[in-house]
């Protein structure tokens, strides 16, 4: 199905990939979710007061956040920026999901001006030279994950070893 951009004449097919530029929806709903209310020198939005409704609110907030995925992909930025999105979503939902930590970092965390960040730069960028930075992101989240892990191991083991005695 042909899409028509704005109120111009110019039709692009499914094929083609859209112009490159954030729509201004997408950048409303950025403002909305993570700087609508301005406290100082900082900015919180809609997502923070959503990761406080226990459970439910993490969720909605994680959905309204796909929307500029979505968008993003429509676009055709590269897979691996898409998947770096996905994970800024995921940590904000998972991490906001904690009682009481997740709640502030919710407020801190601005996931969608991450993501509004990312989807600028594969636009305008060579797909190379992003996709190398996102690479390395996933390399260090990776060896962050495995030494978590291997450190809970250790905790666990040395616990074992201390109750056993």
């Amino acid at each position: 199905m042909p899409t028509r951009i704005d109120e111009s004449t110019e039709v692009f097919h499914r094929e083609e990939r859209l112009p490159a530029v954030v729509d201004p929806w997408v950048e409303k709903l950025v403002w909305l979710m993570d700087g609508a209310i301005p406290i100082g020198r900082w900015s919180i939005g809609l997502d923070g007061f959503l990761g406080l409704i226990p459970g439910f609110g993490d969720i909605v907030g994680a959905l309204v956040s796909m929307l500029i995925v979505m968008r993003a992909v429509q676009s055709g930025i590269p897979r691996i920026a898409v998947a770096r999105m996905v994970t800024n979503i995921a940590a904000d939902t998972l991490i906001g999901s904690i009682p009481l930590l997740g709640d502030a970092f919710d407020f801190a965390y601005k996931a969608n001006q991450k993501n509004l960040r990312i989807y600028r730069e594969a636009l305008v960028a060579d797909p190379s030279s992003t996709t190398a930075r996102h690479w390395a992101f996933f390399i260090a989240a990776l060896l962050a994950i495995g030494a978590v892990a291997v450190g809970t191991v250790a905790l666990v083991i040395w616990f074992t070893r201390l109750i056993m005695k």
